[in-house]
């Protein structure tokens, strides 16, 4: 029985060992920058730097262009999220969100970022329930394991 190679790494990321999940989770993040070949991922890259320098026009002007071109990005889609959340428009990033799991259903970033965003909005319902999908994908993440336990505490 031949395993895609996705599915390896999936079930890597419940591996106990450490060191397996963490190649685990790099090996996805690769695949999905690289989702659309070299132009893809030099494209991101142009949109992070911009981002770092806080040049959110360009940086989205950068992401829109390349979601018009490639709509199937994933990754295109989940660096969108991010700016939008960084600048604390939220519902924009929970479509982003949304758009990324809709391609991509094990993306935990995008899983992540949609908890993240619905904690900020004060949804914590929402916000548990988005990080507790995230732990399907990668059981070991203490970081959402924390904000389950946060937004659980927030709504009592």
């Amino acid at each position: 029985m031949n395993e895609s190679p996705v599915s390896v790494l999936l079930d890597d990321l419940k591996n106990a060992d450490e060191v397996v999940r963490d190649r685990a989770t790099r090996e996805l993040w690769r695949m999905w920058f690289e989702q659309k070949g070299l132009v893809g991922l030099e494209t991101l890259r142009r949109a992070q730097i911009l981002l770092e320098l806080r040049d959110f026009d360009k940086a989205e002007d950068i992401l829109n262009t390349l979601l018009v071109k490639h709509p199937d990005f994933a990754e295109a889609w989940n660096r969108r999220a991010v700016l939008h959340y960084i600048q604390g428009h939220y519902l924009e990033a929970i479509a982003d969100c949304e758009a990324v799991i809709r391609l991509n259903s094990i993306h935990f970033g995008a899983l992540h970022g949609l908890g993240l965003c619905h904690m900020a909005l004060g949804n914590y319902k929402a916000a548990i329930q988005a990080f507790q999908q995230a732990l399907a994908v990668q059981p070991y993440s203490l970081e959402n394991q924390r904000l389950i336990l946060e937004c659980t505490f927030s709504l009592s």
